[in-house]
């Protein structure tokens, strides 16, 4: 009897009914197309993408080369090389994100006890030469002077106390 039911399920195409069944209840359902450049989907609010490099209002550099944002790094996408200044302070020579290694979980940002590494929500970015995809300090200062408003807007919007 077992064998005789096998035999009818695998020869009657049940499975290929069904199968059948599906497509055709979606055939005529209502379409979701997003035409992507002119029509944008929402963003979730904890987005990440490009990095940047903030200043202070008097245009100098936030970063102390603390250098916890390198070794927070899963990927070990930030390479940071620092020197120590006349008056003291130290500050970065070199601040280097490979792009292609990075995973953008945030961490070099929650790291910074300056909030100088930030994560923006720019996701429409490309490179097309090689060699482009590490982001060099300037780059990065260059990045985070163009989007300073934007910036500082979500981190007041984010802030947990007002």
């Amino acid at each position: 009897m077992n064998a005789l039911t096998k035999f009818l399920k695998d020869y009657s195409l049940i499975e290929l009914l069904k199968g059948m069944r599906v497509t055709g209840g979606n055939l005529f359902a209502k379409k979701i197309t997003v035409y992507y450049p002119e029509e944008k989907t929402p963003k979730s609010p904890r987005f990440r993408g490009l990095h940047a490099l903030r200043r202070y209002p008097n245009g100098e550099e936030r970063c102390i080369a603390c250098k916890l944002c390198e070794a927070v790094c899963p990927a070990l996408a930030i390479t940071i090389d620092s020197t120590e200044r006349e008056d003291g302070t130290r500050r970065t020579t070199r601040y280097d994100i490979d792009l292609f290694k990075c995973i953008y979980c945030g961490f070099c940002e929650e790291a910074c006890p300056v909030d100088s590494i930030v994560l923006t929500d720019i996701h429409e970015f490309h490179f097309e030469e090689a060699g482009k995809h590490v982001i060099d300090k300037s780059h990065l200062l260059e990045l985070g002077d163009q989007y300073e408003q934007q910036i500082a807007q979500a981190r007041r919007e984010d802030a947990p106390y007002r």
